[in-house]
């Protein structure tokens, strides 16, 4: 190879040996179906199943090791990059160590394996694929905004790759995998204060444990014990404090929902929250969207959020535009949850905000604020889930949604509740925000670099800023 940077083609790389004929899952009759998923065994991996440059198998489905010996293609293994292809077009993402012997990929992701690393990163290759200029031309020999979108392996073997010289290659994947760390670890960080702050919400107020204890007259436990060890996930819940504990009642009482804590209630969750819905202004006129002043939001928005935090819409309105939605402009703090297509997709705005019609949204100044509701909604999403209907796509309707019964603890337990999570709640904001920053400063250096546009030392002086 030269010693500058060359564009080939995949099949060229193929040809030399450099990489592997990049091959998909099976198509046809021996394609695996959902009746052959079972509870464990091989990683049947789609493109859902990738997030943040890494295979996720927390949920995916799993296929028998029998099943996935019948199989012709589409064994994935550790260092394969993957790249989707159908449908959700251009998410990648490089196959770290895993406990199975290999991963079995569907139809719409196609795994790519570097034969020669002295002359191919595969980690170069993955961030490769992520740059806006490869993005754009798989988008446009793919079909991208079809319903049809696909690009299969003939059509990938003509895709073109420029290839620096191998340690540049290393250099960048070095630079660029270093914000990515530091990503995943705010991601992760974040992960645990939000399953902390959902325990929290469990013991409280669905398991009651603090009522349970104290009728046995025991210490009540359901504290958590410390910022900086909730968010390292250590021991989260502790001793209630003396003061927090006298909050609870010591007995229950019956109630339409069965026993609650003495003192709390039952209610329907539209009498006890304001909820309002949006709409979408003549997208065919453009004084409604211009100039754009006032952020609008679909649940599209929040389909690719990795915290149920919405910091920016990807549309904005004018406020001509603005004045065509009835519930207007939402002040900061409203949590947003999807009603359909799909049901369940939950933010709380960091920005004032309107909506479209996909969304039920509770006001701050509800009796049950939002960051509880957050919690409640998680909590309860298949009972919500189960109240929807419709023939085109599944939708809850605000006139489903408030008759839904809630348990209603006293407003000092609310405050209580609130207090602590909101103090877990704002270092999540602050982790979100600093994670897009260095997503954005990722996806700025990643193509300069690649074109070489950008040198090394200026990137890294760069990165010393954030």
């Amino acid at each position: 190879m030269s010693s500058e940077s060359h564009t080939c083609t995949v099949e060229e790389l193929v040809a030399s040996g450099i990489l592997a004929p990049p091959l998909d899952g099976n198509h046809g009759a021996i394609h695996p179906k959902a009746s052959d998923f079972v509870p464990s065994g091989i990683p049947f991996i789609m493109a859902s199943d990738m997030h943040d440059g890494r295979v996720d198998t927390t949920n995916c489905a799993f296929i028998s090791q029998k099943q996935a010996s019948s199989l012709r293609k589409g064994f994935s293994k550790s260092g394969d990059v993957l790249l989707s292809h159908k449908a959700t077009i251009g998410r990648t993402a490089l196959v770290g160590d895993m406990g199975y012997p290999y991963l079995v990929l569907t139809p719409q992701v196609t795994y790519y394996r570097v034969l020669k690393p002295t002359l191919l990163n595969n980690r170069f290759l993955k961030y490769y694929f992520d740059s806006q200029p490869f993005q754009e031309t798989l988008a446009a020999w793919a079909g991208s905004g079809s319903t049809r979108a696909y690009l299969g392996i003939t059509a990938q073997r003509k895709l073109p790759i420029t290839l620096p010289p191998i340690s540049t290659q290393k250099a960048i994947a070095e630079t660029v995998g270093a914000l990515d760390d530091r990503i995943a670890l705010l991601r992760e960080t974040n992960a645990t204060l939000e399953a902390i702050a959902q325990a929290l919400f469990k013991s409280w107020f669905v398991d009651f444990d603090p009522v349970h204890a104290k009728q046995l007259g025991r210490i009540p436990e359901g504290a958590v014990q410390g910022s900086t060890s909730a968010a390292q996930g250590r021991m989260p819940l502790a001793a209630l404090d003396e003061a927090t504990a006298a909050l609870f009642p010591d007995s229950f009482e019956e109630s339409v929902l069965g026993l609650v804590p003495r003192g709390w209630r039952a209610a329907p969750i539209g009498d006890v929250v304001e909820i309002v819905g949006g709409g979408t202004p003549d997208t065919k006129e453009p004084s409604f969207w211009e100039p754009a002043e006032h952020c609008w939001t679909t649940p599209k928005d929040l389909s690719g959020i990795h915290s149920p935090i919405l910091l920016s819409t990807d549309r904005k309105l004018s406020t001509k535009g603005l004045a065509k939605v009835s519930s207007g402009l939402l002040p900061t703090g409203t949590l947003l949850m999807s009603s359909r297509a799909p049901i369940g997709y939950l933010a709380i705005a960091q920005v004032p905000l309107a909506i479209n019609q996909g969304y039920i949204a509770i006001l701050p100044a509800s009796e049950l604020p939002p960051l509880f509701m957050l919690y409640w909604c998680r909590q309860n999403m298949d009972n919500i889930k189960g109240r929807a209907n419709g023939s085109t796509f599944m939708e809850i309707s605000k006139k489903a949604f408030r008759p839904i019964p809630a348990v209603v603890p006293n407003s000092k337990v609310i405050k209580a509740f609130v207090d602590v999570v909101g103090a877990l709640f704002e270092r999540l904001v602050e982790n979100e925000k600093q994670a897009q920053t260095l997503a954005t400063l990722r996806d700025t250096l990643l193509p300069r670099l690649i074109s070489g546009q950008l040198r090394l030392p200026e990137a890294e002086a760069m990165l010393e800023t954030v």
